[in-house]
């Protein structure tokens, strides 16, 4: 680590003292003389604030365990953190596996309603902005997008005159907005889609994107079986269904394959 020009001598080294004042393995005179050099030093002071990113990392560091002749890392500093400085950074570390814990049962209870037929797990799971490579229904004896596809009643389809893209898009309304349900045929690969949900006002929402494979879905002279079945994916739109003026479904560089009007 470099020191700043102009602020001491060559054979000074109490900017290399950061690191350690950090790491709060410092005694209390050594701690007390750079504090006082601290105040005065910009450049140590902006070399602290970015060590102090590295407090948590270096915490979980110490919580290895120690291998066959070989010390945990924890062990083999020259001397512990001071008191403040490890309560710190134990909240830190307890913090983020706390976030973690949660983050696993989220997923875990995600998963659970996916089985049950639940609709917007796949939203819940990935997150906006996420592409899944999706399967046809082939894939398992019913999905839950075309579990939820049968027995949805309000229902748009259309057919592009160029791409001969087919799209039935069906739809509820749902509290926090409109789950939806794309069934899509005559799309070959490879290809990466969105659907998207147009507002009546022009906003644009994506409720879902996926991949389609070279084979395609819902081929109706396809050579296999898997490129004969229909692709059922679903999402969820902020959007109430009154809102919707129309769905489209584009592909990731921007060609629209079929629109669906509301």
């Amino acid at each position: 680590m470099q020191g700043p020009r102009g602020q001491q001598n060559p054979g000074d080294n109490i900017h290399e003292t950061v690191g350690a004042y950090a790491l709060g393995i410092l005694d209390d005179a050594e701690a007390t003389a750079f504090e006082a050099h601290l105040a005065t030093c910009e450049w140590c002071g902006q070399q602290l604030d970015e060590l102090a990113g590295m407090e948590p990392m270096l915490a979980a560091l110490a919580d290895l365990p120690a291998s066959q002749g070989t010390p945990a890392i924890g062990e083999s500093l020259a001397a512990r953190p001071s008191p403040q400085l490890a309560e710190r950074l134990v909240d830190e570390v307890s913090e983020r596996r706390a976030v973690k814990r949660r983050r696993g049962l989220y997923l875990v209870a995600a998963a659970a309603a996916l089985i049950i037929g639940g609709p917007l797990t796949v939203m819940a799971v990935n997150g906006g902005g996420t592409t899944t490579t999706a399967s046809p229904d082939s894939a398992m004896a019913t999905s839950p997008a075309k579990a939820a596809f049968d027995v949805m009643t309000d229902k748009k389809s259309a057919t592009d005159p160029s791409t001969k893209v087919n799209a039935v898009v069906a739809i509820e309304k749902k509290d926090w907005g409109t789950h939806a349900v794309l069934q899509l045929k005559n799309v070959k690969g490879p290809l990466k889609c969105s659907l998207i949900a147009v507002g009546k006002n022009g906003e644009r929402e994506t409720v879902t994107s996926w991949s389609v494979p070279n084979w395609g879905y819902g081929i109706a002279n396809a050579k296999t079986e898997e490129a004969k079945k229909p692709l059922y994916v679903h999402g969820g739109a902020a959007f109430n269904p009154s809102e919707i003026d129309h769905f489209e479904v584009m592909t990731f560089d921007g060609k629209r394959l079929v629109e669906v009007n509301v």
